[in-house]
Formats: structure tokens, C-alpha cells, sequence
């Protein structure tokens, strides 16, 4: 997967809730909205490897947090994705858009609980409380190169290099005063092999799949790194 620039991502920040809406153009002043939203708490930038953009709490640790709260994920497309529907010259309905919304957040959902209570075993739950980090994912410009059109009648085959791309946008509290720990910004494309590929619903799905589990991964690897556990793949 190839990780671009967050500037790319052509959204600001808007304050004082952690919502990234689309802007025709990166301007100064927009960049100095997207820093001051980003940075309020007191929150400061760091890097963390993998990660386009984080700003995190100085002196936040993880190292208390053994249960997880995942809030249900937010998804919302690209102002610019409109494509047609496979092989017709009908749009996509307000239905199959909102399908595919749904499914993106379900398999978002799906991989960080996996992610979360694998490996490392750390529990999954609805409550509130001093060991419980609470999670908000919001998935943003979701950018599907060639949606499946189902069994739609006349048909025809798609072939595309990538399906596609989404950005992540979450916040991580401490679920117990509410304090943010740290808000994160990063923009993913699916993998791109170099030739094309027939798109299908399986296809963009794997892909999305991947690119969640990779996310996962890295707040699993926070935890056991706060948790002095042994890096487990």
C-alpha cells in the first residue's frame, strides 16, 4: 500500500469536533485550521511510524488501558466519487450507496475488534472506565474505483489498477474523564500491482480489509509497546 502525503487529502478540520470535510483547494489558511484543530487539548505533533499525521497528549501513555471501546464507525464518499454503475449509464442509487457505506464500516469494525482481541488478547467492551481506551474511527473520502453492480442486466467486465481509497480519522480518549489522547489523520490507497485487475464487490472489499487491518495493527503494536509486550507480527 502506498501512503501519500496528508496535505493530499484536501480536507480541513473542523473545530472543535473532529469531522474532515472536503476543500477545493489547500490554502494557508486551511492548513492553519487543520493544525489548530488538531493540536486542541494541548495536543501535540509527533511521528509515529506508519502514520501520516498524529498529535498526542505529552506525557499520554497507553500503559493503563487493558479493555477497548470502539464507538461504531462513520463513513462518508469522496465529494467527488459519482461513478457509474458497471456495464449501464445508471448511477448508483441512494440504496447501493448507502450498501456500500455499511459494508465499509462493518469490515472497518470487524478489523479493528480482531486486531484488538487478537494477538495481544485485549478485551472488547460498551462501558466506561479507568482501564477502557475509547476509540472513534470516522473513515472519510471514500473513493471506490469500480463499485460491484450486482447481476445487473448488459453487464460488462471492469478492469482497474486500484480499488480505490479511504482516509482515516480517529480520536482516542480516555473513556473515563473523556480526554483526548490523540487524533490521528491518515490516507491509504489499495494496493497498486502495475496492471489491471477485474473489479468485483470480493475484490474491493479485500482490499478495504487490508488497509483497516493495517490501522489496527498499528494501535494494537501502541498498546503493547505501552504494555512492554513483545512485538507479535
Amino acid at each position: 500500500m502506498r501512503i501519500s502525503p496528508v496535505r493530499h487529502v484536501l480536507c480541513v478540520l473542523a473545530l472543535p469536533l473532529l469531522l474532515l470535510q472536503a476543500a477545493p483547494a489547500w490554502s494557508a489558511s486551511s492548513s492553519k485550521a487543520f493544525e489548530e484543530a488538531m493540536s486542541q487539548g494541548g495536543l501535540k505533533k509527533i511521528s509515529v511510524k506508519g502514520i501520516e499525521l498524529v498529535y498526542a497528549k505529552p506525557g499520554a501513555t497507553l500503559a493503563s488501558y487493558k479493555r477497548v471501546k470502539i464507538d461504531p464507525v462513520q463513513v462518508s464518499f469522496h465529494k467527488s466519487w459519482d461513478p457509474n454503475k458497471t456495464g449501464s449509464t445508471l448511477k448508483l442509487n441512494s440504496a447501493e450507496r448507502e450498501e456500500i457505506l455499511n459494508g465499509v464500516a462493518k469490515l472497518v469494525q470487524e478489523e479493528f475488534a480482531r486486531e484488538i482481541q487478537g494477538k495481544s488478547g485485549y478485551q472488547l467492551t460498551e462501558e466506561s472506565g479507568d482501564d477502557v481506551l475509547r476509540v472513534k474511527i470516522n473513515i472519510v473520502n471514500l473513493y471506490v474505483s469500480a463499485p460491484d453492480s450486482g447481476n445487473s442486466p448488459g453487464r460488462s467486465r471492469t478492469y482497474v489498477a486500484s480499488a480505490g481509497e479511504m482516509t482515516l480519522v480517529a480520536e482516542l480518549f480516555d473513556s473515563k474523564s473523556g480526554d483526548v489522547i490523540a487524533r490521528v489523520v491518515d490516507r491509504r490507497e489499495a494496493r497498486t500491482t502495475g496492471r489491471m485487475s477485474l473489479s468485483s464487490g470480493s475484490y474491493n472489499q479485500d482490499e478495504a480489509r487490508s488497509i483497516a487491518a493495517a490501522w489496527a495493527r498499528i494501535l494494537r503494536k501502541a498498546l503493547d509497546n505501552a504494555h512492554g509486550i513483545a512485538a507479535k507480527g
